[in-house]
């Protein structure tokens, strides 16, 4: 049985071992947060952190992940006050969102080894594909969210989860009740 550390938590997998982590955290652990794009690599969507570097799960094993630690969107921030989260929200840069998790945790990554990424150097740290076509806006965001990292900016973002709808849209003009 393959054993990883998922989110903090120490979990063993009664699956094939050759099972794509992406199916075993989506399926067995019920971590629908990281998402099912292309399945071969290309999108992205399917991000997560295996011991602090991005990965997109879809190409990764029970098997290679074993003895590893894992961190799914879930896991970044249960409440979203993870910086990248704030600035996403903040600078418009989601839309449909389908994207987002993957995303989040491509920058969570590259924050986490340069608080100061100039665009080149976010541009092929985050290789996720958006079909929205955020690039501008997620260029901006990443940028903010690193500032906010260094104490150079507070971000103003989304609401802690749980919000009601019309005290959402007190805090975030876009929403109405």
């Amino acid at each position: 049985m393959p054993s990883l550390t998922v989110n903090a938590h120490p979990l063993q997998f009664r699956m094939d071992p050759q099972t794509p982590l992406l199916w075993a955290l989506r399926d067995a652990a019920n971590l629908t947060g990281t998402k099912y794009g292309c399945g071969v690599g290309d999108c992205g969507a399917c991000m997560v952190l295996i011991d602090g570097e991005a990965k997109r799960s879809c190409m990764l094993s029970l098997a290679e992940a074993e003895g590893r630690n894992v961190t799914t969107i879930e896991g970044l921030s249960r409440d979203r006050s993870h910086p990248v989260q704030q600035a996403l929200v903040a600078e418009q840069a989601i839309q449909c969102g389908f994207c987002t998790p993957g995303i989040a945790i491509s920058a969570a990554a590259l924050l986490a080894r340069n608080v100061d990424p100039s665009e080149a150097e976010i541009k092929d740290a985050v290789p996720n594909l958006c079909r929205c076509g955020v690039y501008p806006r997620l260029v901006r965001a990443i940028q903010r969210a690193g500032r906010a990292m260094r104490d150079l900016e507070i971000i103003d973002g989304a609401p802690a989860p749980g919000i009601s709808s019309a005290d959402a849209a007190l805090s975030v003009p876009a929403i109405t009740p």
